[in-house]
């Protein structure tokens, strides 16, 4: 099946990130990750990656603000992925970034960092993934090395264009060349473990419904 970009973001939609870890398992490629939570709520996003580069802030002429190419060149099928190095002492993304991306129609953000001003993104529900939350500004501090470029997200590499999904449990990327493949995997793993809650609630025995071959999708549902 060939899915148009907005098909493929509904489908992952209807998701969740372990089923998507699951099938990218089955393809040996890298699985979900821990340490990126939502800084509120609950939220669940998908999309395209557009990716941004931080690096430690090095006396010189001023240049734009980090983060803000990115959010201006991103669109409302795109989840913007911040590499800070996982560096929790300092905020990589802050309120005006999450006012700006949000007007843009913008996903969300995933980073490999810590964040500040978590009420104002709560308060226009823009969904932030990070490492932390920390107040200390990234002024005279952090400086952007470079956008739509492939970056670290956490052990995985994020390159423009990837998937990028994330809920409460943690952040799964799902390379662009086998989004299609990976989609279709992890919709029929959500279908078999949603048979086999359907077998527990029918009554049948825990370790008859949880077979770890019915798991693994190699035989057929419960008989």
């Amino acid at each position: 099946m060939t899915f148009s970009n907005t098909s493929l973001l509904a489908g992952y939609a209807e998701l969740d990130s372990a089923a998507v870890s699951d099938a990218l398992d089955a393809l040996d490629l890298p699985p979900g990750q821990a340490g990126f939570l939502p800084v509120w709520g609950h939220p669940k996003i998908v999309g395209f990656a557009v990716t941004v580069q931080l690096e430690p802030y090095v006396p010189g002429p001023s240049g734009a603000h980090i983060g803000s190419a990115a959010v201006a060149a991103a669109t409302d099928e795109n989840v913007i992925v911040v590499n800070n190095e996982g560096r929790t002492d300092v905020s990589c993304w802050g309120g005006l970034l999450s006012l700006g991306a949000a007007l843009n129609g913008v996903r969300g953000v995933v980073a490999d960092g810590a964040c500040r001003d978590v009420n104002e993104a709560r308060e226009m529900s823009f969904p932030v993934f990070a490492r932390g939350r920390i107040p200390a500004t990234a002024r005279g501090r952090l400086q952007q090395k470079s956008t739509g470029e492939p970056v670290q997200l956490g052990n995985v590499t994020v390159t423009p264009g990837d998937v990028v999904f994330a809920d409460e449990t943690g952040v799964v990327v799902v390379p662009r060349a086998h989004a299609e493949e990976v989609l279709e995997r992890a919709q029929a793993v959500a279908e078999r473990e949603r048979g086999i809650a359907a077998d527990l609630r029918a009554g049948v025995a825990l370790h008859e419904a949880m077979r770890d071959a019915r798991l693994a999708g190699t035989t057929e549902g419960h008989r």
